[in-house]
C-alpha cells in the first residue's frame, strides 16, 4: 500500500473494536429468544449480545433547536420499548442505554442567532421542553445522554485517528472523511455509491477529493460557536458526532445502534463505527407525507399533551408494527382513546371485586403470549390483542359467580396490569381516567342526569333520553353505554394538527 492510498476501516481493531461473541448465556439459560429486523442483513436474527451482562444501545436524539413532533416521539416511543423489553430479559442493571442530544448544528446557531443569545441558551430551552414531552409519553431517560459539544475532544480524538490511518484528509481548515477508504459505505442502505450521490445533497467544493466525502470538522462562521483544533478554529460535522459518542459513552461494538429510517441514508451510512443490530423505525406521515419541522407539517407533542392524554398518543405511536409507516390522523387518536377506554373500563367495574391475591405463575402463563409478541421484533399490534384478550377475560368473570372466579379474576386483572404498565399504559386510576378534572359538582351533576336518562330509556322516552343527552354534551361529557348500563368521561379538547 502507497503512503497516499486509503486504509481499509471494515476490519480495523484499532478503531471498530473486537468482533461481536456469540456467547449468550442468558438464552442458555431458558430466557425467551428476542429477534430483531437487523437493517443491516435484512433479515430478522435472533439477539445475542456481545456482553449479557453489558447489553448497549444507542439511539440517535433530539437536534434541539425547537419543541419535538410526534414524529420525533414515535423513534422515543419505540426505543422506549426497545430498552423496557432489554432490562427484562438482561436486568435493569445490565442494560446502558444511551441516547446522545445534538447541541451544535445549522439550525441550533440559526435559532440563536435569531434570538441574540448563546446557542446553550437555546439547546438547553429545547432539551429541557424535550424531556418533559417525554415524560409525558411515558418514556423512560436513557442512562446516559450525552451531548456534542460535551464530545469535543473525543471528536477531535477520533478525527485524529481516521487522519493517521489516511481515512481522512485535512483541506481548507476542513478535515473531510474519504469513503474510498470505506469498502462498507452504501452497505447499510443498500445503495451504490452513484446512487447515494445522485440521492443526496451533495457539497460540491474543490478541496473534496470525492464528491461523496463528508465533512468532519469544518471553520465556523462568523457568530457561531468555535472551538480551538489541530486543523483550525472550528465546530465538528453531524455525521462524526455520533461515532465518537458512541464509542466514548459504550465503546465498540456496540449491541445496537437504533433511529429513525430517515437516518439510514445518509447519517448511519455515513457512521464509521462497528453496530452488532442496526435497528429503525418508519416513518409518522400526515396525509401520506412525511411529518418533518422543515416542511412545516409536524404536529407538536406539547401542544397534544395539553389536549390529550400522554397514554392516548402512546397508544397511538405503537399501535402499528414499529418498521412500517404510520399516518397520523384525528381517527387514529380516537381509535387509540376507545381502546384504552375499553381497558380502563374493566378495571373500574372490576373496583373492590379483586380480595385475593393474584397467582404469580398463572399471571406469567397467561403473559406468555405477550411476551412472545414483543420478542418478535416488538410485534406490538400482537401485543396489544393479548390486552384485550386479558380484558375480555376478566371481563366475563366479572359476570361470573364472584365465588367461583374471584381467583382467575385476579389473576386475569393482574396479567392485564402488569402487560399494560410494561407497555406504557393504564398507570392512572380509572375513575381520574374518565372523569379527569371534573369537581364534585360536575360529577353529581352528570351522574343525577345519567340516572334520569336511564331512567327515560327504561320508558322508552327517547326524546327525554335525546335531550339528556344534548345536555351531557354541552358539559363536555362523552356518554358511553354499554351492557352493564352508561359510563362517561370528559371529552379532549380538539387535537389541532391531526
Amino acid at each position: 500500500m502507497s503512503e497516499d492510498a486509503p486504509h481499509s476501516l471494515s476490519q480495523d481493531p484499532q478503531l471498530y473494536g473486537r468482533e461481536p461473541g456469540s456467547d449468550n448465556r442468558f438464552a442458555a439459560s431458558g430466557v425467551m429468544n428476542l429477534f430483531l429486523h437487523d437493517t443491516m442483513s435484512g433479515e430478522k436474527r435472533r439477539f445475542v449480545p456481545t456482553d449479557p451482562e453489558r447489553v448497549t444501545m444507542y439511539v440517535c436524539g433530539p437536534t434541539v433547536y425547537s419543541y419535538p413532533h410526534v414524529g420525533n416521539g414515535r423513534a422515543a416511543v419505540v426505543f422506549d420499548l426497545l430498552f423496557r423489553l432489554l432490562r427484562r430479559l438482561y436486568g435493569p442493571d445490565a442494560v446502558v442505554y444511551s441516547r446522545n442530544i445534538t447541541d451544535v448544528d445549522d439550525k441550533i446557531n440559526h435559532a440563536a442567532m435569531e434570538a441574540g443569545v448563546p446557542i446553550g441558551t437555546i439547546t438547553d430551552r429545547y432539551t429541557a421542553a424535550y424531556n418533559v414531552d417525554m415524560d409525558a409519553l411515558g418514556v423512560l431517560r436513557p442512562t446516559l445522554e450525552p451531548r456534542a459539544t460535551g464530545h469535543i475532544e473525543a471528536i477531535q480524538r477520533l478525527i485524529a485517528r481516521l487522519l493517521d490511518h489516511q481515512a481522512a484528509y485535512a483541506a481548507e481548515g476542513h478535515v473531510l472523511f474519504s469513503i474510498e477508504a470505506f469498502p462498507d459505505y452504501g452497505k447499510l442502505s443498500g445503495r451504490s455509491l452513484d446512487d447515494m450521490i445522485a440521492g443526496a445533497r451533495v457539497e460540491v467544493a474543490p478541496y473534496k477529493r470525492h464528491p461523496a466525502d463528508f465533512v468532519m470538522w469544518k471553520p465556523s462562521k462568523p457568530g457561531e460557536p468555535v472551538w480551538d483544533s489541530p486543523w483550525g478554529p472550528g465546530r465538528p460535522g453531524w455525521h462524526i458526532e455520533c461515532s465518537a459518542m458512541i464509542e466514548e459513552s459504550l465503546g465498540l461494538p456496540i449491541d445496537i445502534h437504533g433511529g429513525g429510517h430517515d437516518l439510514i441514508f445518509p447519517h448511519h451510512d455515513h457512521a464509521p463505527v462497528y453496530a452488532n443490530y442496526w435497528v429503525h423505525n418508519g416513518f409518522l406521515t400526515m396525509d401520506s407525507e412525511k411529518m418533518s419541522k422543515s416542511l412545516g407539517n409536524g404536529v407538536l407533542i406539547h401542544e397534544l399533551v395539553g389536549q390529550i392524554p400522554g397514554e392516548v398518543i402512546r397508544w397511538a405511536l405503537l399501535v402499528g408494527h414499529y418498521r412500517g409507516p404510520l399516518d397520523w390522523t384525528s381517527d387514529l387518536i380516537d381509535q387509540a382513546r376507545t381502546s384504552l377506554d375499553r381497558l380502563y373500563q374493566v378495571l373500574r367495574d372490576a373496583g373492590g371485586r379483586v380480595l385475593i391475591e393474584p397467582d404469580a405463575g398463572r399471571v406469567e402463563t397467561l403473559l406468555q403470549p405477550f411476551w412472545a409478541a414483543l420478542c418478535d421484533d416488538l410485534n406490538t399490534p400482537a401485543a396489544m390483542s393479548v390486552l384485550f384478550a386479558l380484558a375480555g377475560q376478566a371481563r366475563g368473570l366479572l359476570t361470573a359467580s364472584p365465588a367461583d372466579q374471584a381467583s382467575a379474576l385476579a389473576d386475569a386483572l393482574a396479567a392485564l396490569r402488569e402487560a399494560g404498565n410494561f407497555l406504557g399504559f393504564l398507570e392512572a386510576d380509572p375513575d381520574a381516567w374518565f372523569e379527569g378534572g371534573a369537581d364534585a359538582a360536575l360529577k353529581a351533576r352528570v351522574e343525577t342526569l345519567l340516572k334520569t336518562r336511564f331512567e327515560a330509556r327504561q320508558a322508552k322516552d327517547w326524546t327525554t333520553a335525546d335531550k339528556i343527552r344534548e345536555e351531557l354534551t354541552a358539559l363536555s361529557v362523552v356518554v358511553m353505554d354499554g351492557p352493564e348500563g352508561a359510563t362517561w368521561r370528559l371529552a379532549e379538547k380538539p387535537a389541532g394538527g391531526a
